[in-house]
């Protein structure tokens, strides 16, 4: 369990109520009282943070996690290690080849973030891969499906189905006991199914029992309530801000990130409305950024780099400058698939070529692509 997560000891910013107010409303609300209640909101998170976790939260970063990765390396007698990282795990492992290069042996980063450069800079390209992994996976499946799920048989008649459902919800949210399913509750749930396409067919099922909340069996609203309510929290969002407010600066300036969230909102929609009030948490937060690590691969073995092409949270692009900035590094790319993670799947090409490496050290010679078995 790295710092801040799990077992270890954690940062606390917001109560489970001082949490659902952060997330209330609709972030697509671009009215001036809607703005100031966002950024006030993310202000009162940033002050949680300081008040109970202050003395903890310059710790939390990345480079101090590769830190501890080479104690516990050092703890177990170990001359060097080999590495799997998927996701944000991709980037501390680019920290730890790059912090001691010595002491690696094999590396492996699935899911890539783009450790080449600012967190700012990496979240501004997710609204357009999540927008990207939705309307062009995502809502094709739904519509394909419109006898099982009855969401429309066209995409455009599935985004029809949509708009007029986030509609309802702003006007009229859903209250199951503890859960309130408003709009930003819809798309966040949306964004944390379609991280893998193994999800869609659950996802769908939960936008037809929202459909027909009222309609649906008590288990079934129980079991669509609980799904909304299991993708951000607060202990989740406390280590994801204290991570990507304090590794790299971040611009300061709430104007421009207001301006830049109504952009994002009219253009990528679905990760795109919230913009304004994540940006605005690192924006006011306290703490000094940690001194940037520059990932160069000097010194490193050959890493081996997996990402699909539709990654809606790694997305490819970010991939690719990871990929060039991690010099020597191979990249495997998995056309036909949006999923994040790479590894372990059924798709026997990307095993074939993580297995040879992992356990015999033979790298590929170049950058290769492994078809999906879902395109097939």
């Amino acid at each position: 369990d790295q710092r801040g997560v799990g077992e270890s000891t954690k940062a606390v910013c917001q109560t489970p109520e001082e949490f659902q107010e952060f997330l209330a409303g609709d972030y697509r609300d671009q009215s001036p009282a809607a703005i100031d209640r966002v950024i006030a909101n993310s202000k009162k998170l940033v002050a949680g943070c300081q008040e109970r976790s202050g003395d903890l939260l310059p710790y939390l970063t990345t480079e101090q996690t590769a830190h501890d990765i080479d104690l516990f390396r050092g703890l177990l007698g170990e001359r060097r290690l080999s590495y799997y990282g998927p996701s944000y795990a991709s980037m501390i492992g680019a920290y730890y080849g790059t912090l001691f290069p010595h002491r690696v042996e094999r590396m492996v980063l699935d899911s890539n973030i783009g450790f080449d450069g600012t967190w700012e800079a990496f979240e501004l390209g997710q609204p357009m891969s999540f927008q990207r992994r939705f309307d062009e996976d995502f809502v094709p499946w739904l519509a394909a499906r419109d006898a099982t799920y009855h969401w429309g048989a066209t995409p455009e008649q599935v985004r029809a189905h949509w708009e007029q459902r986030r509609a309802a919800l702003h006007d009229s949210p859903i209250v199951e006991g503890p859960v309130t399913i408003g709009p930003n509750q819809l798309d966040s749930l949306t964004m944390s199914a379609i991280y893998r396409a193994a999800n869609f067919p659950d996802l769908a099922g939960i936008l037809a029992t929202v459909d027909d909340w009222q309609g649906a069996a008590p288990a079934t609203r129980a079991a669509a309530a609980k799904a909304f309510n299991s993708y951000l929290s607060p202990e989740f969002l406390a280590e994801y801000f204290a991570v990507t407010c304090n590794d790299t600066p971040w611009t300061r300036d709430l104007g421009s990130w207001i301006e830049r969230g109504a952009e994002n909102t009219a253009r990528w929609p679905l990760a795109g409305a919230r913009t304004l009030a994540f940006s605005a948490v690192c924006a006011a937060w306290p703490v000094a950024p940690a001194p940037k690590v520059t990932v160069t691969g000097a010194h490193l073995p050959t890493t081996l780099m997996l990402n699909s092409v539709h990654d809606p949270a790694t997305y490819y692009e970010a991939a690719l400058g990871a990929h060039r900035a991690l010099r020597g590094s191979r990249l495997v790319t998995v056309t036909g698939s949006g999923d994040h993670g790479q590894y372990p799947t059924s798709n026997t090409c990307v095993s074939a070529v993580v297995e040879r490496y992992l356990l015999d050290g033979t790298a590929p010679g170049r950058d290769l692509t492994c078809p999906s078995p879902q395109a097939g």
